[in-house]
């Protein structure tokens, strides 16, 4: 007697199996790990697993999402931005003084993109033209970006006067979900097309698997490092202007966490700081792990010194699980 399954039957079957095979198996262990700390959190706490707590969290991560998608292209080409903390705090201060100033609205969006890009084009170009590390580039304009926008904040938070002004952020175009994470997941399609699709995408892939190889190519390896760190800048403007909507105004703790949540959500989520490896699909993930991480724990009651430690080794730890061999060949 046959045990086979007719074809016909078996068709939904092996397309379920089909698409298991199809999620590359780097994903499964941070993937593996967003449903443990749900299940963690919701049995620790009554008050994680509730519609109220998703729609904080989903407001929470927004920020940290939109800023992490534009650095994971500078990871993805093997360097690293981490400047993007004080880009977000620089871009707030002057684009609420500029609302402040000339009422120009919801125009600031798009100002606040360009100011963005400005900044990290500075980066991009010291970094490809002076052939420096990028590593020593951020840190310095960390410095700069981070001195300017408290000389203009002088120390003090400052509110927008736009009414209105804060519906681009916590509004709900659907309900349960504010519109600044409406807007990262929108940022995060985007995004994730432009890596796989686009020559731009293709080409972080590329010069993050061997800058040499893709400059002996004729690749213009230089003029792709700027435009990774001008994208970097340009989302970090638009996360700042919609995290300044969504707080009120724009002080000097602006963006302060930034710089270590951003970082983690990208090697966490799969990208290798070696470069060529991942991707912003894998950066969503990430963000999903500090976010529901940070969430849990405050709930939890535990103190920020704690969340610190805890962190760091949530974060050696994926890197150490989660890496491949082909990782291991290149360690910076």
């Amino acid at each position: 007697m046959s045990l086979a399954v007719p074809s016909e039957n078996g068709k939904p079957l092996r397309g379920l199996l089909d698409a298991f095979r199809s999620v590359e198996k780097s994903l499964w262990f941070p993937i593996g790990v967003v449903l443990f700390l749900f299940v963690f959190f919701s049995l620790a706490t009554d008050s994680f697993a509730t519609i109220r707590n998703f729609t904080a969290i989903s407001g929470q991560a927004a920020t940290l999402l939109i800023v992490c998608l534009g650095a994971t292209f500078v990871v993805l080409m093997g360097s690293i931005d981490l400047s993007v903390g004080a880009i977000v705090l620089l871009v707030g201060a002057g684009s609420v003084q500029i609302l402040n100033s000339f009422g120009i609205g919801y125009w600031v969006l798009p100002l606040a993109a360009l100011l963005g890009g400005l900044l990290g084009s500075i980066n991009g170009a010291v970094y490809a033209y002076g052939r420096i590390p990028s590593f020593i580039v951020t840190l310095g304009t960390l410095s700069v970006f981070t001195g300017i926008a408290l000389t203009l904040l002088d120390g003090r938070a400052i509110q927008f006067t736009a009414p209105g002004f804060e519906q681009i952020a916590i509004g709900q175009f659907i309900p349960r979900l504010p519109n600044i994470a409406l807007w990262s997941l929108v940022a995060w399609a985007i995004v994730v097309v432009v890596a796989v699709r686009t020559r731009f995408g293709r080409y972080m892939y590329l010069i993050g698997g061997g800058e040499q190889v893709a400059s002996t190519s004729g690749l213009p390896v230089r003029r792709y490092k700027i435009y990774a760190f001008a994208i970097s800048g340009v989302l970090a403007g638009l996360g700042s202007i919609l995290a300044v909507a969504r707080l009120g105004a724009a002080g000097p703790s602006l963006g302060s966490d930034l710089l270590l949540n951003s970082l983690a959500a990208i090697v966490v989520g799969g990208t290798s700081l070696a470069g060529g490896v991942g991707g912003p699909h894998r950066t969503l993930i990430g963000v999903l792990i500090i976010a529901i991480l940070d969430n849990g724990l405050n709930l939890m009651g535990v103190s920020q010194y704690l969340q610190m430690i805890i962190k760091g080794l949530v974060v050696i730890a994926a890197v150490l699980v989660s890496r491949n061999a082909t990782q291991e060949a290149v360690v910076k």
